[in-house]
């Protein structure tokens, strides 16, 4: 029977090429969103993965979802936290609500999601969970201190967790994106976006499929020597 994997945000730019990934890969794919129901619609019929709507912020939400998943597909032994969001501000005009809301999704829901799972993958001594993080958690942006914060939080929490899970069966990773040609990266003004690029060394963007592959290696069943690893890619712009 194919291991069931949950992506959260995975209806859309990096999330989509993920579930893409593991659904190629011979996983059973779930993908979880918070709001844009067509792009789910179009998401499903694509895909045939089942779709659910829910704010991975919330635990109690995350509960019911987690219960509803598991009743209707299958126990979740691959899970994947990429959904987040971005409320970019200078300190100056940061307002604790920005703070909340990114803290709250991007790493709080790290907690809730692996929280919800992690029994359930102890009593199988398997499970794989891989955190999306950023370059940008590990070098830091201008504007964005609840983002950073949120992910670099991302990148200490995986190593923490790693060491629970590694005697049952359970690895822990995080990826570090650099910045991927999606949606929200192409909304950026040109001249901002040429002096991006003119600082990752390979000299382009990324693409989805860049990170989805490295989704699909951290998650395979025979990756069970690989926990607590952060693995960049980002092009070069970030090395250490």
């Amino acid at each position: 029977m194919a291991r069931v994997a949950l992506v959260t945000g995975g209806t859309r730019g990096i999330g989509a090429g993920i579930s893409k990934a593991l659904l190629a890969q011979g996983r059973t794919v779930v993908a979880s969103y918070a709001g844009n129901d067509a792009a789910a619609s179009a998401f499903s019929q694509e895909t045939g993965c089942k779709v659910y709507k829910f704010d991975v912020a919330d635990f109690d939400a995350c509960r019911a979802a987690i219960a509803k998943i598991e009743a209707e597909v299958g126990p979740i032994e691959i899970l994947v936290n990429n959904a987040g969001i971005t409320r970019d501000a200078t300190m100056k005009r940061l307002t604790r609500e920005m703070w909340d809301a990114v803290i709250d999704t991007n790493l709080g829901s790290c907690y809730n999601l692996c929280k919800l799972v992690w029994d359930g993958m102890n009593a199988r001594k398997f499970g794989r969970i891989v955190n999306i993080g950023s370059v940008n958690g590990q070098a830091g942006q201008y504007g964005q201190v609840n983002y950073a914060a949120a992910k670099s939080g991302i990148h200490g929490f995986t190593k923490a967790l790693a060491q629970e899970g590694a005697r049952g069966g359970i690895t822990v990773n995080a990826i570090a994106p650099g910045y991927v040609d999606t949606d929200m990266v192409r909304a950026v003004p040109q001249d901002v976006l040429e002096k991006i690029i003119g600082r990752i060394p390979v000299g382009r963007l990324g693409h989805v499929e860049d990170i989805a592959r490295g989704v699909a290696f951290l998650t395979a069943d025979d990756a069970s020597f690989i926990t607590g690893s952060t693995l960049s890619i980002n092009g070069g712009q970030h090395m250490y």
